[in-house]
């Protein structure tokens, strides 16, 4: 009996002292997660804070940011209306500073700048007898400045319009440009698209031609083409002035100047111009992450000192760029990259901008080393660069006020959370965010996986896990996964055989034909599922483009073998990347008649391990495709969410995308209830062939 009691009072006690420490680590994980929700909220809140006294102190001292941000009209070279030319440089190191060029016979004393207040520089130049400015248009100039050491050094003005680098020469030269006529654009501004289709694009290898191309020829030959393939917006990379083609226009010498190695800045105008007239909206891949280290044709060391516009080393050079790094803080810095987002706004018409390097931006240790597990405490911290993500608030803030239809796009490997929510709400203020881990996603299945292996759960998940309320833009490729080092798609999938069997003259050969197959699935499935309200391309990969992208260099012999791209195999009538164009064309049309990238998440309806399938709803319109190296679905029955009858909208494996037109178009497909015990659906039956993507819609 005692026994008895003693058993029943453990099993009393037993219970309770587990029910106890359950309760304890109940307390202390919500405890833990209230810390870390409060940590979240008073750094959003701090952050909000510093972002409303930067306002507040614009109003006061510049009294808003809407001329503040037109710095352009005072600093560097800017012509009256009496013709007069004012000219103004911020060099607080400098001992003194003077004005040289074609205008003066190079003279470097006869035309001394008047030092101001706050470590600016002013000069005025008196028309010419004549009345014509004192420096003509297209003549060189230099900045001379005197530094307290007793050097004297030649610089260009940050604030340059226009550098060009001479025949045999390599440092770039400043080139004053006033044209008497200049550019007047005609069209005005698409409105922004719901569905941003955008066509990431180079001028320099926009050509098959091994050189540098045009503006005038991307003009001419790949504006209609962009229009045909159903893009509806471009992004223009390498466009601010580079000493460096092989940087791919990322180590940035002149901000404020169109690069001269593909034409004038006029010419620049009339494309985006054109582009508008196409009803296709122009972003500029604007890089305020860092900027070249050059000095003589650079921002670096403008003043003679190692900070001026950076901040002194070492936080002001980034270890594995070679590069410098802004000091956002400093007032004239800010001065200079908010006119610099104006300038591109106002004098070249673009859209709105892709930011380049924000996660270099957004932590003092710039993502070196940084795995970025997720866990909050990555995010908010010490390592956060707090004055970075206010200049980031502050330029959202001003676009979007300025310009409603402003597209931003941040460039972040990261994942920081509210990147593309609200200023007001404590985001950074983006619209979009680029879903980087897409791409890595499928080159790692290409590399290490078997067809057989691939694992349907786990490429949905990659394609459906982002963040809550932040637009992404999906892509399968962009310009990263051509450079040389990696391969695109089309050459992981078919790599040597793109050289001898891509005609269709000729039988497919198993290779082409897995190759062809799966490039298409891959893109539309980023498309439909990866995407939200935004996909992009990187030219010339839509047709499967064949080999890699490598910029002239000494590793090369300076070969432009490899920087172009080759528009010309698709003039070729029996090669196959035109079926690969073709598909990409209709994918973009049929996009754009539904509008799933606009529409809200898919409904996953199955990921079938064995059968190699993924179904999804998006925007009303069904996708299924079958993954499967080997085997067709027979009478395959998928989830419905809308009764009714259901018809072929797009198929990856017709005959004109290089498929095998096994499924007849003719097929009507008609749900019928079926039940279970959570819930009642209709369900369609229909065959679904090996390596096909096919999309259906209610009629």
């Amino acid at each position: 009996m005692m026994q008895s009691e003693h058993w029943k009072e453990q099993a009393f006690y037993i219970p309770s002292l587990l029910l106890t420490t359950l309760s304890l680590c109940l307390s202390l994980c919500v405890s833990v997660s209230l810390c870390v929700s409060l940590s979240v909220s008073l750094s959003l809140s701090l952050r909000y804070g510093l972002f409303e006294k930067r306002l507040f102190l614009l109003e006061e001292a510049e009294g808003g940011f809407d001329q503040f941000t037109r710095s352009y009209r005072t600093f560097g070279v800017n012509r009256m209306a009496d013709n007069r030319l004012v000219l103004r440089e911020w060099a607080p190191a400098a001992e003194a500073l003077f004005l040289t060029g074609d205008f003066n016979g190079w003279d470097n004393f006869s035309h001394p700048y008047e030092k101001k207040e706050f470590g600016k520089w002013e000069l005025c130049l008196p028309p010419k007898h004549d009345n014509s400015p004192a420096i003509e248009h297209n003549t060189k100039l230099k900045v001379v400045v005197h530094t307290k050491k007793g050097e004297r050094l030649y610089r260009i003005s940050p604030w340059a319009k226009y550098a060009i680098q001479s025949e045999k020469q390599v440092i770039y030269d400043w080139v004053h440009w006033d044209p008497p006529q200049p550019y007047l654009h005609i069209h005005p501004r698409p409105k922004k698209p719901q569905s941003l289709r955008i066509y990431e694009s180079h001028v320099g290898i926009a050509s098959p031609d091994p050189k540098v191309a045009s503006y005038t020829n991307f003009t001419t030959n790949v504006l209609p083409r962009i229009k045909d393939l159903g893009y509806n917006c471009i992004q223009l990379m390498a466009v601010m002035e580079h000493a460096y083609y092989a940087s791919f226009g990322y180590q940035v010498t002149s901000f404020f100047a169109a690069s001269s190695r593909y034409g004038t800045p006029e010419e620049l105008k009339q494309l985006i111009d054109t582009a508008h007239s196409l009803d296709i909206v122009v972003l500029l891949d604007v890089v305020h992450s860092h900027a070249s280290q050059n000095t003589e044709d650079g921002l670096n060391s403008f003043d003679g000192s190692d900070s001026c516009f950076f901040h002194s080393p070492p936080r002001g050079e980034h270890a594995l760029w070679g590069s410098r790094l802004f000091n956002y803080s400093s007032w004239e810095v800010l001065r200079f990259l908010l006119s610099n987002l104006r300038w591109w706004m106002e004098e070249y018409r673009f859209d709105g901008f892709r930011f380049d390097g924000v996660t270099s931006m957004m932590y003092h240790h710039h993502g070196i080393g940084s795995m970025f597990s997720g866990d909050y405490s990555e995010y908010f911290g010490l390592q956060v660069d707090e004055d970075s993500l206010v200049y980031l608030m502050t330029a959202n803030h001003v676009l979007h006020t300025l310009y409603p239809d402003c597209i931003t796009i941040a460039e972040d490997v990261s994942g920081m959370p509210a990147v593309c929510r609200s200023v007001a709400e404590g985001g950074l203020g983006f619209d979009y965010r680029l879903a980087m881990a897409i791409p890595d996603k499928w080159i790692q299945i290409l590399k290490e996986l078997a067809d057989e292996a691939w694992d349907m759960g786990n490429i949905v998940y990659t394609l459906t896990n982002r963040r809550y309320g932040e637009n992404c833009i999906a892509y399968a490729e962009s310009h990263d996964q051509s450079l040389v080092g990696d391969k695109s798609l089309a050459f992981w999938l078919m790599d040597k055989e793109m050289y001898t069997n891509m005609s269709s003259l000729i039988p497919m050969t198993p290779v082409i034909d897995r190759g062809i197959q799966l490039h298409k699935m891959i893109r539309l499935l980023t498309h439909a599922l990866g995407g939200e309200e935004g996909y992009l391309n990187f030219m010339g990969n839509e047709f499967g483009h064949p080999e890699w992208l490598d910029f002239p260099r000494k590793g090369n012999n300076e070969s432009y073998h490899y920087a172009r791209r080759q528009y010309n195999l698709l003039d070729t009538d029996h090669l196959r990347y035109r079926q690969l164009y073709d598909f990409d064309r209709d994918m973009n049309r049929t996009e754009d008649k539904y509008g799933w990238l606009a529409a809200p998440p898919a409904f996953v309806s199955a990921k079938h391990e064995g059968d190699k399938v993924i179904v999804f709803e998006r925007g009303n319109v069904l996708f299924l495709l079958n993954f499967h190296p080997t085997r067709s679905q027979t009478n395959y029955r998928v989830a419905v969410a809308s009764p009714g009858k259901y018809t072929i909208k797009l198929d990856s494996d017709e005959v004109q995308y290089g498929g095998h037109g096994r499924l007849d178009h003719n097929t009507e497909f008609f749900t019928e209830p079926q039940e279970n015990s959570m819930l009642v659906r209709n369900t369609s039956i229909m065959t679904l062939s090996y390596l096909v993507c096919v999309i259906l819609k209610t009629v």
